[in-house]
């Protein structure tokens, strides 16, 4: 790959980001996170389906999900799913990308091992998946499968989430 802009590891795959917008995947794809529309493992890059304005990318431990440079500032992500951490409301696997439901202006997303969460614009933050140990910040240990609002938490400039908690830079 040339003309890479951003480059994520997850727990056994690589993402980047290139220049055309365009995201490119490598590694295991058990739960389909490369997002090529299979399940078959690549040791080179390969194209995420359908994803062609993607400005940021995160990975999680086997998913992975996109900010797109679209009119409202989306995100979209693709793989594991148990706990809701693609965001599209259900806890079924995608091969490809689906859009996260109900977010929109975001200016970063992060992903941890299985979570997922959104800085917007308005400076706080949204995540969603999986939430045993609070990691969600919405002050409760239950998963959801659509962004959750992150309590009592403003002024946020960036977000960084670990395999089973998450931090913010205020």
């Amino acid at each position: 790959l040339t003309d890479v802009t951003q480059i994520t590891a997850g727990g056994r795959h690589t993402c980047a980001i290139l220049i055309s917008e365009d995201a490119y995947c490598w590694g295991r794809n058990d739960f389909g996170q490369l997002g090529n529309g299979t399940t078959d493992l690549s040791s080179t890059p390969v194209p995420v389906t359908g994803l062609n304005e993607a400005t940021q990318i995160a990975a999680g431990a086997f998913h992975t999900c996109a900010l797109l440079s679209d009119l409202n500032q989306t995100v979209s992500c693709w793989g594991y799913n148990e706990f809701g951490q693609l965001g599209d409301g259900s806890i079924i696997d995608s091969t490809t990308p689906v859009t996260v439901t109900g977010l929109s202006d975001v200016a970063q997303v992060t992903a941890g091992g299985n979570h997922t969460c959104a800085l917007l614009s308005d400076q706080t933050a949204r995540c969603w998946g999986w939430n045993i140990f609070g990691q969600l910040g919405d002050s409760s240990t239950t998963d959801r499968t659509t962004p959750a609002t992150v309590t009592d938490l403003t002024s946020v400039t960036q977000l960084d989430a670990g395999g089973l908690h998450t931090c913010a830079v205020l």
